[in-house]
């Protein structure tokens, strides 16, 4: 029975995709890889990510239980919470992730890495760019050091569309949390880790038409945003909270997750 673990932080827990049926409410990509997998062939999934953890905390919270459960395949992606942070090592942070990466590559594990998104488009996060840059170089020297998988997030220019979003602007919505499970698919199949390319398996859901906004209808929503969202973001950085102090793992076991729990 071959092994997929997936790690991290809200990426990777699936914020976004909503589902009030599963573990901490929500579905996202890494658990519609999982089904396919489960689906096509002998596949077990567990998955530690937890919304708003930083590089260290996956690190110190994470990574020994990883290691130990034995997957043949991670996925990892962390640092976008670091990024976020103006006065992080990110030179500091990334050795620490290349330490991380090592431990898994001399175990044997298969890793999957991800590259950030770019924010060029965005208004709100787009001064993060030139981070995300340098994280994005250091993710693609790690990759090549220890010969992972590298998701390219960066350069996958689709998820630029607004639609892919979810509402609070800040995760990828239930549509972009789909295109990425396709696009992971499609490198593992590509890279020979599963037997084929599973990706059409995943049925990436047709846009709604763009939103044509009234004039001073953009600014309302903007406005409703920032108090729904954007105010309570600031005020957990403020106080050193996080949206996932109180939550566990969503599968902190190997579970066989079929396409009947969808």
């Amino acid at each position: 029975m071959a092994k997929f673990l997936a790690m991290g932080d809200s990426f990777t827990e699936g914020v976004g995709d909503d589902d009030p049926l599963r573990p901490n409410q929500v579905r996202g990509w890494a658990d519609r890889v999982a089904e396919v997998l489960c689906a096509r062939g002998d596949w077990e999934y567990a998955n530690l990510a937890i919304r708003g953890k930083k590089i260290g905390q996956v690190i110190n919270q994470q990574m020994d239980q990883a290691l130990s459960m034995k997957p043949d395949v991670v996925s990892l992606y962390a640092g976008g919470n670091d990024i976020l942070r103006p006065k992080a090592d990110l030179e500091a942070l990334m050795r620490s992730y290349d330490s991380m990466v090592k431990r898994f590559a001399d175990a044997g594990i298969t890793v999957l890495l991800f590259t950030g998104f770019d924010t060029v488009d965005s208004p709100l996060f787009s001064k993060t760019r030139p981070r995300t840059a340098i994280y994005n170089e250091k993710v693609r020297e790690i990759a090549d050091r220890y010969n992972t998988l590298v998701a390219d997030y960066w350069r996958w220019r689709e998820f630029s569309d607004v639609r892919y979003w979810a509402v609070d602007r800040l995760h990828m919505g239930t549509a972009g949390h789909t295109l990425m499970a396709a696009k992971v698919l499609d490198v593992l199949g590509t890279h020979g880790v599963t037997e084929g390319n599973w990706s059409s398996d995943i049925e990436v859901p047709v846009l709604p038409v763009a939103a044509v906004h009234a004039p001073g209808q953009k600014l309302r929503q903007d406005l409703g945003w920032a108090r729904e969202y954007l105010a309570p973001w600031v005020k957990r950085r403020l106080t050193g909270t996080s949206s996932g102090d109180s939550l566990s793992a969503k599968y902190p076991d190997y579970i066989r997750l079929g396409a009947e729990s969808s």
